[in-house]
């Protein structure tokens, strides 16, 4: 393996296969590109199993100006206005590219776009693609476009463990494969590895995703962004399945409505009602549950028998479970969905970091802000893919060196990592919270065992946490309730990061403060 690995050296390097990988290395063509991914080609993505769309004003009565003006209120006042504005604007084209690469949308019988409607949302601009199966229809799509490219070689069950530091520069990749541990020499590294829901127990995501993205950017000393605002996603079905199963947002968009064991409507009187933004759906789903009690989806009115029609994906879930959704209340809960923050980048994918690209959900462009407005994701995956690949197709090669002996690095165990990040850096958060976190975390940095990795990651939102001393968005203290005057997004290296949580360990929270 080692051999091959040398023989495609000095390649740009993608390391994950969702949608934001998937469109870089097709954008990079005919360049040649490895696409490195740990499970099969768009297996273990997040964006395979997105039952929302893509966001995109294409509406009569819908403007870029509309979609923007809903992203910054939903981003609590931390969204970058030239960022979004910029990504917005690229919709239209997103839906063209990926219609060229095979996505074939959702269309009414006049062959015009139907467009769904999802909280926060002021207008109908959600683009399906087979229904609530968007995500995985598209990476179908896409993998099958990457299979016809002769200039992209794929790399399967190839895990990239560590971005090779040498004099400062970045020169490569180690990985672990299944015939042992490899080096990649290349001076051109794209990060698509997605979010990090997997270092909590309850979770919508692939349970091994844990942010190997920051991880590996944090090492290598990039700036890190954000990292305290993780959004859980109001409705997931509560079942003892792992990772838990999502019910779209489409449902509520659709009339669906919650309510708690006692048949109230507990959210009848905020303002939105069921489409309000996600972390006050989620803290009031979390606030119910916190009592005591449960929480349900009630769709039977509002679809009825239409359930599984308008719902295929969610419908048979929902039957496997053996609820009947056109018939019984659907149980639901919060889980971490998606993170807003990640490795800073800006609108062509570039960190701190001398040739490393981060796209997708491991970045942090400055669009999200404190909260994601829904179905903005799988836009902003498919626009920083497309402007990374143009970015470094300005670049050269350079001279790739020699392999080196490549170390072998244990795969991360989350086991002793997901019970405190589960308990301390929920939905609601507070300084005793936080610090039991950082205590509890800090020993597996410190001691580069099989730990260490994902308790980096889970230690920066600690951290983050820590440091934001309002709520904000996904970001709910309840030592600090309010939410202050004015604010802005924070950076930090990894040192940073370590330095501030050996203070924190060191100290009662008063002392910190």
């Amino acid at each position: 393996m080692t051999g091959r690995l040398d023989r495609l050296a000095g390649r740009v390097a993608v390391v994950g296969s969702g949608l934001a990988g998937l469109v870089t290395a097709l954008r990079l063509s005919p360049q040649p590109v490895v696409l490195l991914t740990r499970a099969g080609l768009g297996a273990e993505s997040s964006s395979g199993w997105a039952q929302g769309g893509i966001a995109a004003c294409l509406g009569a009565d819908d403007t870029p100006d509309l979609h923007l003006a809903d992203t910054l209120a939903a981003g609590d006042g931390l969204s970058d206005r030239r960022t979004a504005a910029s990504i917005i604007d690229e919709a239209p084209a997103v839906i063209v590219m990926l219609e060229t690469l095979g996505v074939r949308f959702d269309r009414g019988p006049d062959g015009l776009l139907l467009l769904g409607l999802e909280a926060a949302h002021s207008r109908r601009r959600i683009v399906h693609v087979e229904g609530d199966g968007s995500g995985a229809a598209i990476v179908r799509a896409l993998v099958a476009a990457v299979l016809e490219t002769p200039s992209i070689t794929v790399l399967e069950g190839v895990e990239v463990r560590r971005l090779l530091m040498t004099d400062g520069t970045l020169s490569g990749l180690v990985c672990a494969t299944g015939g042992g541990a490899a080096f990649l020499a290349t001076h051109r590294v794209v990060l698509a590895t997605g979010g990090l829901g997997g270092l909590y127990d309850a979770t919508t995501n692939p349970t091994g995703n844990y942010g190997q993205g920051v991880m590996l950017a944090a090492r290598a000393g990039a700036d890190l962004a954000d990292m305290e605002f993780v959004q859980f996603h109001p409705t997931a079905l509560d079942t003892a399945r792992r990772p838990l199963a999502l019910v779209s947002e489409a449902v509520r968009g659709d009339g669906a409505i919650l309510v708690n064991e006692k048949g109230e409507r507990f959210l009848a009187s905020q303002p939105g009602a069921e489409l309000a933004p996600r972390d006050m759906v989620a803290r009031a789903v979390s606030a119910e549950i916190a009592r005591g009690g449960r929480v349900f989806l009630d769709a039977r009115n509002a679809l009825g028998e239409d359930f599984a029609r308008r719902f295929p994906t969610i419908a048979n879930l929902c039957r496997n479970e053996g609820i009947d959704a056109a018939r019984e209340c659907i149980p639901v809960r919060p889980a971490a969905h998606y993170h807003m923050g990640g490795v800073a980048a800006d609108l062509q994918g570039r960190t701190s970091v001398e040739g490393l690209w981060v796209v997708g959900e491991a970045a942090s462009t400055g669009l999200h802000g404190a909260n994601r407005l829904a179905s903005n994701s799988l836009l902003e995956a498919a626009v920083t893919g497309m402007w990374a690949a143009q970015d470094i197709a300005g670049t050269s090669a350079g001279t790739a060196g020699s392999s080196l002996p490549a170390c072998a690095l244990p795969p991360a165990d989350l086991s002793m990592i997901r019970p405190i990040v589960s308990r301390h850096l929920g939905v609601l958060r507070n300084a005793d919270s936080i610090q039991s976190a950082i205590a509890g975390l800090l020993p597996h940095v410190e001691g580069e065992g099989p730990s260490a990795d994902p308790a980096i990651v889970a230690l920066s939102i600690a951290v983050f946490a820590w440091l934001r001393r309002e709520s904000r968005g996904a970001h709910a203290r309840t030592d600090f309730p309010l939410r202050l005057a004015s604010t802005e997004r924070r950076k930090l290296t990894i040192d940073a990061i370590l330095d501030v949580a050996q203070g924190i360990a060191s100290h009662s929270p008063a002392q910190s403060a």
